[in-house]
């Protein structure tokens, strides 16, 4: 059994587990664009400027590419959410850190198609066939 991924010790939320190799690759692999939805909170009230760098993309703090939000969203006066389809070390506290502001809390809330509703933090669950067959069928075989 594998994690798919990994969480920070300060971050909550989906957290996948498997004993299909070719899945997890497929899933952690940053050529398949599995997207990860994370709701930020912030230290400093977000701006719509500070939205849009973070979708036009941001130079990290000792990285040489720069890296973007698929998506991203106010969520109140000091929070985002935040879609990646990457996963590079600390990213979403690096990338609001280059747009000028500090994460106070983060938290996973889906990874591809699954979902954390409805799931209180330390439980976990099965996924369901349906579920199953949707996290196949956004990694399909590429190799």
């Amino acid at each position: 059994m594998q994690a798919v991924g990994r969480l920070d010790a300060d971050t909550t939320g989906v957290l996948l587990f498997t004993d299909d190799g070719t899945l997890l690759h497929r899933l952690t692999s940053p050529k398949h664009h599995v997207a990860k939805v994370y709701e930020v909170g912030c230290k400093h009230p977000v701006d719509a400027a500070q939205i849009a760098r973070l979708c036009a993309g941001v130079l990290l703090h000792d990285d040489d590419a720069t890296v973007r939000a698929v998506a991203c969203e106010a969520n109140g006066e000091r929070g985002l959410v935040l879609t990646l389809t990457e996963g590079k070390y600390h990213q979403v506290k690096r990338m609001v850190a280059a747009v000028g502001n500090r994460v106070d809390s983060l938290a996973r809330t889906a990874f591809g198609p699954v979902r954390v509703d409805g799931l209180a933090p330390g439980r976990w669950r099965w996924l369901d066939r349906d579920t199953e067959r949707l996290l196949t069928e956004r990694a399909p075989a590429r190799d």
